[in-house]
């Protein structure tokens, strides 16, 4: 399924889509946010060992407790703002990947009473999630990418704008993607 022709001066990309799921673990929360189902459409050039891919994320929902004992609700969306650029060792099947997203914020609730934030808060720059594969990832079966990030300040979200800020942004924040088997996309 990989296999370049014999001959061939540059093969054409091959283009996986793989089902995406995962976690992430947000350090100013102390909390975790479940990612998925979705989708990395990845486009790898097996002579280069060079890949770029599009990552389709549903909006994830989160709780923590803000200072221990407020109970906090919010949506958050990862917006990818250009697609994922990456490597892939042709030798050992290992991936390293950069990905830039903005987290957009949603339906916050703090002790369960709507808390507006407009619809653009969103982080001020984007987040760069550095992702590398774990041992055991394989190109035809899939497996685990993680990493860390941190997340930016926040902008455009009202008056939460400075409680989002005091709470959310910041680095230490884990991710891991389970990236499953891969399917070919149907001919366009």
């Amino acid at each position: 399924m990989l296999a370049t022709s014999a001959g061939s001066a540059h093969a054409a990309p091959v283009r996986l889509d793989y089902p995406l799921t995962g976690l992430t673990v947000l350090e100013g929360t102390g909390s975790d946010l479940a990612l998925g189902p979705g989708t990395l459409e990845v486009n790898a050039d097996l002579k280069l060992g060079t890949m770029t891919a599009n990552t389709k994320l549903p909006a994830a929902p989160g709780e923590f407790n803000m200072i221990g004992i407020v109970p906090v609700s919010v949506t958050t969306e990862f917006i990818e703002t250009e697609p994922t650029v990456g490597t892939i060792d042709l030798k050992t099947g290992a991936v390293n990947s950069t990905t830039k997203m903005t987290l957009r914020l949603k339906n916050l609730k703090v002790a369960g009473i709507p808390t507006p934030v407009g619809s653009h808060c969103k982080t001020e720059v984007p987040a760069v999630l550095n992702l590398t594969s774990e041992p055991g990832f394989n190109a035809l079966r899939g497996g685990v990418l993680s990493g860390s990030y941190t997340i930016p300040k926040f902008e455009h979200c009202l008056l939460a704008t400075p409680l989002i800020n005091l709470v959310i942004p910041g680095d230490g924040n884990t991710i891991r993607l389970n990236l499953g088997q891969p399917v070919r996309p149907p001919a366009a």
